[in-house]
């Protein structure tokens, strides 16, 4: 992510209705497959940004988080977060099986080497371990969000299933989020396709919104 972007995600991370919405769901999954808190469960969060959802993950088990941002692990230690480092996804500072659960939410499409950064998630998560991913779809949704946030692609179901299975996982479940806004956010991607572009690029979080 462009570094002046940091801020303003870290601003509605915790208000905004497509932050929240998102992190509800992700929180559901969590509690279906991991239950209640567990405080030997160790839990890493890969590129874990400003450090909202490290904050969540923590009901889970002893949760820490690595970034390749220094900016980001700032905002973490402004949170209160100290078990956050710098780390590039690729590269990760731990032994061989250490982790209970590993999250890389919105992350490996910012990487070249997409398999090995998965490869070294597999590496550090122990046997029966838990690997949490989401990452964009479909290439004809590219929108200025995903030049500001520097991704290098977007993902169909079926070719993350094929990489997730190289890079040594079994996957449990593959699916689609958010497919009842689908629709509309398809259009209006496509509508800002064929507008003329803003003379500033801007996020799409540019202003907070409440919560509905």
């Amino acid at each position: 992510m462009k570094r002046e972007f940091y801020r303003e995600y870290n601003q509605v991370e915790d208000v905004h209705w497509w932050f929240v919405g998102r992190r509800r769901i992700l929180l559901t999954i969590l509690n279906r497959y991991l239950g209640t808190s567990n405080g030997h469960r160790r839990i890493l969060d890969v590129g874990c940004g400003t450090g909202t959802m490290l904050t969540h993950l923590a009901r889970f088990g002893n949760a820490q988080g690595v970034d390749m941002d220094l900016e980001a692990v700032g905002y973490c230690h402004d949170r209160g977060l100290q078990q956050v480092s710098q780390s590039g996804a690729d590269s990760l500072p731990f032994e061989k099986d250490t982790f209970d659960l590993v999250t890389a939410l919105d992350v490996v499409e910012h990487i070249d080497d997409d398999l090995g950064a998965l490869r070294e998630m597999r590496r550090v998560l122990k046997p029966g371990g838990l690997l949490l991913l989401t990452v964009p779809a479909y290439r004809f949704l590219w929108g200025r969000q995903d030049d500001i946030n520097l991704h290098r692609r977007r993902y169909v179901a079926r070719d993350l299933g094929k990489r997730l299975q190289s890079a040594g996982f079994e996957v449990v479940r593959l699916s689609y989020m958010n497919s009842i806004l689908f629709p509309a956010i398809a259009a209006i991607r496509l509508v800002r396709h064929v507008l003329p572009e803003p003379p500033k690029l801007e996020s799409d979080f540019a202003f907070p919104a409440p919560q509905p």
